[in-house]
């Protein structure tokens, strides 16, 4: 059994016109809500044996306000550059190469690709992950490499404004 957290990135800043889309930072709401969910994730008891992420600064910094929260050693990220602007088929291609050793994997990215790969894993529907949104799998497999359509259980769902009602 393998455990799959997808985590999109936290609301960005579209304040400097200058700043491509790779280079956007956080904005005060999305910094705001990152410590928010990832003090949830880990009420719920779940710790990450690894931290991927796209290298775009919003998931990052993103990445790394999990990491702080669960002191993860921010060095220990890994940046993988096929997160940012992602098809299913390239998240797909990341998780397959997840050492087998790891249990518990946090993978940041971006929309549409990482709403687009919560519904590969799984045959219950995430209309749209938004921004900071964590979903959660369970996946009936034991190598990483086996990742594929519905192998997963959706078991967990949250983001920041369902926290909010």
């Amino acid at each position: 059994m393998k455990y799959l957290y997808l985590i999109r990135h936290a609301k960005s800043s579209w304040d400097d016109p200058s700043q491509t889309d790779f280079e956007r930072t956080l904005n005060e709401r999305g910094i705001k809500d990152a410590p928010k969910m990832a003090k949830l994730l880990q009420s719920k008891k779940v710790n990450p044996d690894l931290i991927i992420s796209s290298p775009a600064v919003r998931a990052f910094s993103t990445a790394g306000i999990f990491a702080a929260q669960y002191k993860y050693p921010s060095e220990k990220i890994l940046s993988d550059a096929r997160i940012y602007e992602a098809a299913m088929r390239d998240l797909a291609d990341v998780v397959h190469e997840i050492k087998d050793e790891i249990g518990t994997a946090f993978l940041f990215g971006h929309n549409p690709g990482i709403s687009n790969f919560a519904n590969l894993l799984s045959n219950q529907p995430i209309v749209d992950m938004p921004t900071c949104a964590i979903a959660g799998f369970e996946l009936s497999i034991n190598s990483w490499s086996e990742a594929e359509r519905y192998c997963g259980k959706l078991i967990l769902f949250e983001y920041p404004k369902k926290l909010r009602m």
